[in-house]
């Protein structure tokens, strides 16, 4: 695979980040996960206003302005040419002196890497085994609100969950409310209405959160957002996550309990690879033959 970093496009084994980097020693760093389909970025421009956002809050300078971050992400794409895949675009604050100060560190260290990745199919939909983390998020965290490099905490929930025979982890505030997954943003349905949490108890605002809530918006699904504990949501018709890595995901169980799953969550499944695919550029033909269309 050939990476972009700090200027130049290497091959993979080339690329390299100094040991001194604040992004490797602290994870004093920024990310953004994103999907591509033959060779466009899936909301590029939401993917964008978040990464700013964060770059403004953790005072890390982009070296590239997001202009020219888009042609570069144009050329990586055709060069790695794989017409399912993410982009991950990673920004730290570079090398500085020692400690936890960020003064002196002002040469930040731009990644930008793929990875291939399996097609959005919404008639073979993902689903996981979620358990409650015994880890706890603070509430009102004004990181949450962004892709840090920070995730500690979100490594060893998915580690505990992984160790409980789960796929995903269920975080948890300090005062008990329910957030969102380690990696996933996360919904329940109750009849025609569908909830999430608040941002405000530590959640990630997440890209393809957003768009599920747009696809809500559009076809009069009522959405409600609601503080709740883990023990009621068991009363829900169905739980699902979403991520911009698998899209939307069923809620198979959550510690132990089953869920059926829902025509709703199918509804919005097939809403979404709608959006994506026109998006994209997907029709039936280029679903078998990629054709060579720009990047975004």
């Amino acid at each position: 695979m050939v990476v972009y970093l700090n200027g130049e496009f290497l091959p993979e084994e080339q690329a390299h980040v100094s040991v001194f980097d604040r992004g490797f020693l602290y994870g004093d760093s920024l990310f953004e996960t994103m999907r591509v389909c033959h060779r466009r970025v899936f909301r590029w421009h939401q993917h964008m206003e978040r990464f700013l956002r964060g770059c403004e809050h953790l005072g890390i300078r982009c070296p590239l302005p997001v202009n020219e971050l888009r042609d570069v992400s144009r050329k990586l794409i055709e060069a790695n040419q794989l017409p399912h895949a993410l982009l991950r675009l990673t920004l730290s604050r570079g090398v500085g002196p020692r400690g936890y100060s960020p003064a002196g560190a002002d040469s930040p260290t731009l990644v930008l890497a793929m990875y291939p990745a399996e097609p959005l199919d919404p008639t073979q939909p993902t689903r996981w085994r979620l358990v409650t983390s015994s880890f706890r998020l603070p509430p009102a965290d004004g990181l949450a609100s962004h892709k840090s490099g920070s995730k500690l905490l979100q490594v060893m929930a998915r580690r505990e969950a992984e160790a409980a025979d789960a796929d995903e982890a269920l975080l948890v505030n300090t005062q008990g409310e329910v957030a969102e997954g380690a990696s996933a943003n996360l919904f329940w349905t109750r009849g025609p209405v569908v909830y999430t949490s608040p941002t405000a108890v530590g959640v990630l605002p997440g890209v393809t959160r957003a768009v599920v809530l747009e696809i809500c918006a559009t076809q009069g699904i009522p959405v409600k957002k609601r503080l709740t504990k883990v023990e009621m949501l068991r009363g829900s018709d169905a739980l699902f996550l979403t991520n911009s890595v698998q899209g939307i995901i069923d809620v198979e169980s959550l510690d132990g309990h089953a869920f059926l799953g829902s025509s709703l969550v199918q509804r919005l499944r097939q809403a979404f690879a709608d959006a994506f695919n026109k998006e994209c550029g997907v029709t039936s033909a280029t679903a078998t033959h990629p054709s060579p269309a720009t990047a975004e």
